[in-house]
This record gives C-alpha cells, sequence and structure tokens, in this order.
C-alpha cells in the first residue's frame, strides 16, 4: 500500500521509508534545528548540523527504546504545557517545538498510534505475565503482557485502543528483543 501511496504521490521513497521533518526546537532556552527521516526502526538526520543516527522502537505510547552509538537508553515523551518533556534515566528536559505549526504530535495531549500495531519484545527476556487475552479490547497505554529481563519486569503497554488480534506468545515463554509478540487492531 505505501508503494502504491507513492507511485500516485510522485514520491521516490522505497516502502517503510518517511519523508523528512525539519523542527526547530528549544532545548533549556537554546533554540536548535532539528532534522529527521524514518528508515523501518533507523533515524537519521541532524541536530544543528551534525549528523545523527539511532534505532528506535516505540515500546508504549511515549516510551521508546533507542539504540546511538553503542549505547541504549530508554526515552519517555511527555506533553507538558505548551511543550514536551523528554525523560532520559534521571534527567527531565523540557522541550519546546520553537514553531508549532509544524509539530502535529500534540493533538489534545496525547498521540495514539493508528491502524494495526505489531507490538514487539523491546530487550529478550522471558513472558512472566500475560494481562489480557486474544480478541480482548483494549485502550492506549493498557498493559498487554509482563517480559521479566535482567531480574526487572517490564509492562508492554498498547499503542492504541483496539482489539487484541493475536497474541503470539504464552507465560513461561522466551523472547528475543525485536520479537512481535502481540498484535493489536
Amino acid at each position: 500500500m505505501e508503494a502504491r501511496r507513492a507511485a500516485r504521490s510522485g514520491d521516490a521513497r522505497p516502502a517503510g521509508v518517511n519523508a523528512g521533518v525539519k523542527l526547530k526546537i528549544e532545548i533549556s532556552g537554546k533554540t536548535r534545528s532539528l532534522e529527521l527521516t524514518r528508515e523501518g526502526r533507523k533515524l537519521r538526520g541532524s541536530l544543528d548540523g551534525r549528523a545523527v543516527e539511532a534505532d528506535a522502537v516505540e515500546v508504549g505510547p511515549g516510551n521508546y527504546s533507542l539504540l546511538m552509538e553503542g549505547a541504549s537508553f530508554e526515552v519517555q515523551v511527555e506533553s507538558a504545557g505548551a511543550g514536551l518533556v523528554v525523560t532520559m534515566g534521571p534527567r527531565r528536559i523540557p522541550v519546546r517545538v520553537a514553531d508549532p505549526r509544524q509539530w502535529q504530535g500534540r493533538r489534545g495531549g496525547s498521540m495514539e498510534a493508528e491502524g494495526r500495531q505489531q507490538i514487539v519484545a523491546p530487550m529478550p527476556g522471558k513472558v512472566v505475565r500475560l494481562l489480557v487475552g486474544q480478541g480482548e479490547q483494549v485502550d492506549a497505554g493498557r498493559g498487554l503482557l509482563v517480559v521479566e529481563a535482567m531480574k526487572m519486569q517490564n509492562e508492554i503497554r498498547s499503542p492504541k485502543s483496539g482489539t487484541v488480534e493475536k497474541l503470539l506468545v504464552t507465560e513461561g515463554q522466551a523472547v528475543n528483543a525485536g520479537e512481535v509478540v502481540a498484535v493489536v487492531a
């Protein structure tokens, strides 16, 4: 479908490559220029002209797992007043989009994924608890299952409201990072 849409619009990007976004953002009072393009799980772009590249997976609404320059980061993005708060570990960074006409993510304060969503395990581990059943209606942010990794339990949440179309794991099953564990439609 993406290929057909690209052909109709005259867009030569291969399927899975999203158009780049250019934003002026304000971090700690300093305005910075951010350009990003997404190719599957890969984010490429520049921050103030400096090249950046990361593997990014949305593990829940507003929660991301990033791999950048060999380091792993868990990032949470929340709406806060006229901007956003980006949390990385103990650091909470207020961010404001300098040109709000370019920022389309603040529809009503939270953003919900659209369409059929494959939910993936953010890290290798073991499924210790299923919180929903196949065919069950769920709201965005509701826990679907719990994966234990390195003696920590991580609840994997639904990125959208909908129906649990497929539950591809069972309690006690080992999962790999990036493995599809459920589908919500």
